[in-house]
C-alpha cells in the first residue's frame, strides 16, 4: 500500500525558515519522481518542486526558486523541501506526491498519483 505522509508545517515569521519531509512507505521513493505541491485557500494546487526519480534532477517553481532546496534521503525513503527566506505569499498546505519516470509535467497535479495528506505552513508576524 503505497503511503505519503508529511511532517514539518508550522507558523513561522517573514525570513525564518522549515524543513518539510515526505516520508513513503509501500514503495521506494528513490525509483520515483516526487513533486511538492501547495494549495492556498481560494487557490490551486501549484507545483512548486521536483527531483526525479529516474537522474535526480531537480526543478522549482520561479516563486520559490532559490529559496527552496528539494532533496531526498533514499536510506530513510524520505524526500524533503527546506524553505528558507519564507514569505507571506508561501502560506498554504503543502503536499507531496508521487509518480513513476519524470519530472515532466510536474506543475500539473493531475500526472501525480499518490497524494499525502497535507502539512499546513504559515508565514506571519
Amino acid at each position: 500500500q503505497v503511503q505519503l505522509v508529511e511532517s514539518g508545517g508550522g507558523l513561522v515569521q517573514p525570513g525564518g525558515s522549515l524543513r518539510l519531509s515526505c516520508a513513503a512507505s509501500g514503495f521506494t521513493s528513490a525509483y520515483y519522481t516526487i513533486g511538492w505541491f501547495r494549495q492556498a485557500p481560494g487557490k490551486e494546487r501549484e507545483g512548486v518542486s521536483c527531483i526525479s526519480g529516474s537522474d535526480g534532477s531537480t526543478y522549482y517553481a520561479d516563486s520559490v526558486k532559490g529559496r527552496f532546496t528539494i532533496s531526498r534521503d533514499n536510506a530513510r525513503n524520505t524526500v524533503y523541501l527546506q524553505m528558507n527566506s519564507l514569505k507571506p505569499e508561501d502560506t498554504a498546505v503543502y503536499y507531496c506526491a508521487a509518480k513513476p519516470f519524470s519530472c515532466i509535467d510536474y506543475r500539473r497535479a493531475s500526472a501525480f498519483g499518490s497524494w499525502g495528506q497535507g502539512t499546513q505552513v504559515t508565514v506571519s508576524s
